[in-house]
């Protein structure tokens, strides 16, 4: 069985990137599970925060997860032409201490997708990221990409992808990544 960590790179409740790794949990091959992971209750990083009181709870949590993990999927949004601040800073605080790195991201397989308003999807932060996964050691797949422009045109308002041929993309991609973990 092959498991894939999902990381939503925003708390909006009605968030279109939370909406499209749920719409990947339907559309994996068989023999793969996604795990949609939370980054509610991670604070600002701050380093005296942490020589003071170690890591986070909810840090710690999704660490371990992202330990077991066979591959991770970074659903990011793009804000203001970059990496969103959430889930950027989630990643900050896995990197700690930094002696943590080779063993919770080093070779680990990562993806990034990514859906937004714009016309462009997610490019600009997706190709933000590259910098920030290469220095963590990741493996990052690049066999496919997806990028949902106009996300607010593809999803209905209970968060439902409602797009036939972005469901096509997002289900050959969820294949393909699988692929790539096997």
């Amino acid at each position: 069985m092959t498991h894939i960590l999902g990381i939503s790179g925003s708390l909006r409740q009605q968030s279109f990137n939370t909406a499209l790794l749920h719409a990947a949990k339907n559309l994996l091959p068989e023999g793969t599970t996604l795990e949609i992971a939370t980054l509610h209750g991670i604070p600002l990083y701050d380093g005296d925060l942490e020589a003071k009181e170690g890591i986070p709870a909810a840090v710690a949590t999704l660490k371990e997860k992202l330990r077991k993990a066979d591959g991770v999927i970074i659903a990011t949004p793009e804000y203001n032409n970059s990496i969103p601040g959430v889930v950027k800073n989630a990643i900050d605080w896995l990197s700690r201490p930094a002696s943590d790195i080779p063993g919770v991201f080093g070779g680990k397989p990562f993806a990034l997708a990514g859906a937004s308003p714009g016309a462009f999807g997610t490019l600009l932060s997706q190709t933000a990221w590259l910098p920030v996964l290469k220095t963590l050691g990741t493996h990052l797949w690049t066999g496919g990409s997806l990028l949902v422009p106009k996300a607010h045109e593809v999803f209905d308002a209970q968060g439902k992808l409602t797009d036939a041929a972005i469901e096509n993309r997002l289900q050959k991609f969820l294949a393909g990544f699988s692929q790539s973990l096997q």
